[in-house]
Formats: structure tokens, C-alpha cells, sequence
């Protein structure tokens, strides 16, 4: 036993021996310098930590995924209602849809360049046609024909320059919805078809003309996407809530301007007063909610 002690301890120190023999030194006296000449001599070396403009990095918003719709069967819709409705980014819990660092006219913008969504044309509400790239620069701002001279000729050369659009400029947004009773489960529920951002046009005076839908977007084909951007909430930066859930838990007032309709008339085609506008949406509003209770006998 003893000698077997014996030569592991001469194992040891032969060992700590070789090590310190292959330890560099340091021509500067300090180990720690030697440490940042090392890093200052390597590029690749970050001596400074990265920013993170937080407590702690969000990674809620990227692994955030979205739970399905139910699956609903024909024959179990009892009864329905297509309903358009306005929204007036301009009301108090409305806001967020105009929030300056991120509003959603260019979360769908940004999206629709990077082919996270479609954008469709505005000749009917039925999303039958998909823009394409010029029209959707046309939409954004528009077009601009600038005449750029020759310095040695003087002859014109026309340039495209597209305009940037302004996201303050569009202070309302069009809702097209579907309300249905659903009878297997003897509930009226509510699903969303489409967003639309509604553009104001002017003449060459200032003075306003008319309301025009910009594009529309079919929303449940960008509900993912809608679910990967954070929405602000008033009061609680912290917050995890994500534009998918303002519109399906509708954390957003809004009013209707059109129920489906044999003659595809809208409110203000039958009636010219703004008051009896909100009154006579204020009676369609009730009769659907109304439609479910009336189904039930006590």
C-alpha cells in the first residue's frame, strides 16, 4: 500500500511539473492583460456584450403560434349574416391600431413585401383578385413622374419614383365579418373575413372627396402572422398580447356600416342623417344579438 502511494504522488507531481512547463507566460507581467491582447489581436472576439433594449430578450413573440378554428359543418349553420363594419383608429381604445412605432397598416405592408400575406383587389369583397407588385406601389402612395435633364444634351429622361405612404393617413379600417348560429352547438359565434385600410382622397385643392379601400386582406390567412406582432396594450408594456388577439378577442370598437341585403345597399344609400346612420347600425347590431335569445323558449 505504501509504495503504491508512493508512486502515485510522484504520478502527480510529475504531472503538475509538465503542466506548468507548458504554461505561457506573460511578457506583460498580468495574466488579465494578456487576455484582452488576445481578444484585441482576434476580430472575431466581442469584448462588449450586445444590447438588448429590455429586461430580457422577447422570445414569446416568435415561438407564439395560433389555436384553429373549430371546425364548423355546413349543415350545422342554422343562420347567418355578412355585416361590414368601420373601425376609427381615432376612438380611445382604438389607438393602437395608429400606434406611431408600429402601426398595422405597416405590419400588413411589410408583410405583403415579404409574401407573409395576399393583398386582393377592391372591385368586390369576395378576394377573387390578388394585386400585383405595381399595383400594390401604386396603392402604398402612389406614383410620381419626375423629368430628369441631361447635364450634356439637356434632353428629358422620365423617372418612376414611387411615393411613401404615410400611416397617419389612414384613420379608418373596413371589417367584413359573418355572424352564424351554429346549432350543434346552439351558439352564435362570429368570424372575421377580411381587413380593408380605408384611404381618404383629395382633389387638387385640399378638399376631400370621398373614402377609398386601399386593398383587402383575407384575415384568417393572416392570423399567423398577426400573431407574431405585439400590440400595444395601455398601462402594461409588459403585456403579451398580439394584433390576433385584439381582433378575436375584439378588443376594438368599430360600427356598422352594412348588412348583406338584396339590393348590396349600404347604411348611408338609404339614409342621409349621420345620427339615423348610427341608430339604424345600433338596430342591426341588436338584431343579431337578439337572434340567439329568441331561439331559446323558458
Amino acid at each position: 500500500m505504501k509504495v503504491a502511494f508512493k508512486l502515485a504522488l510522484l504520478l502527480l507531481l510529475a504531472t503538475t511539473s509538465v503542466l506548468v512547463a507548458q504554461r505561457p507566460t506573460n511578457p506583460q507581467g498580468s495574466g488579465s492583460g494578456n487576455f484582452e491582447l488576445n481578444n484585441q489581436n482576434d476580430p472575431s472576439q466581442n469584448q462588449f456584450l450586445t444590447p438588448v433594449n429590455d429586461i430580457v430578450e422577447k422570445r414569446t413573440k416568435v415561438e407564439r403560434s395560433i389555436l384553429p378554428y373549430e371546425e364548423v359543418r355546413e349543415a350545422d349553420i342554422m343562420w347567418q349574416k355578412r355585416i361590414w363594419r368601420v373601425l376609427d383608429v381615432r376612438e380611445k381604445i382604438n389607438l393602437p391600431f395608429a400606434n406611431p412605432q408600429r402601426p398595422l397598416i405597416t405590419i400588413l405592408l411589410e408583410a405583403a413585401d415579404t409574401n407573409l400575406i395576399q393583398l386582393y383587389g377592391t372591385l368586390d369583397d369576395k378576394f377573387t383578385t390578388p394585386l400585383t407588385q405595381l399595383e400594390r406601389d401604386a396603392i402604398a402612395g402612389g406614383v410620381d413622374t419626375i423629368a430628369v435633364p441631361d447635364p450634356e444634351t439637356y434632353e428629358l429622361t422620365y423617372k418612376y419614383v414611387p411615393r411613401e405612404l404615410n400611416p397617419a393617413d389612414i384613420r379608418r379600417y373596413r371589417l367584413q365579418e359573418i355572424w352564424f348560429f351554429d346549432k350543434e352547438s346552439s351558439t352564435m359565434k362570429v368570424r372575421i373575413l377580411g381587413i380593408a385600410p380605408l384611404k381618404d382622397v383629395f382633389d387638387e385643392n385640399g378638399t376631400f372627396l370621398y373614402e377609398l379601400p386601399m386593398f383587402w386582406v383575407y384575415y384568417p390567412g393572416a392570423r399567423q402572422m398577426l400573431a407574431n406582432e405585439n400590440a400595444h396594450v395601455a398601462g402594461n408594456d409588459a403585456a403579451n398580447r398580439s394584433w390576433e388577439d385584439v381582433f378575436e378577442s375584439r378588443y376594438f370598437n368599430s360600427y356598422i356600416t352594412k348588412e348583406s341585403n338584396v339590393l348590396d345597399r349600404r347604411i348611408e344609400g338609404y339614409l342621409l342623417d349621420g345620427r339615423e346612420r348610427l341608430m339604424e347600425a345600433e338596430r342591426i347590431k341588436q338584431e343579431i344579438l337578439n337572434m340567439e335569445q329568441d331561439l331559446w323558449s323558458y
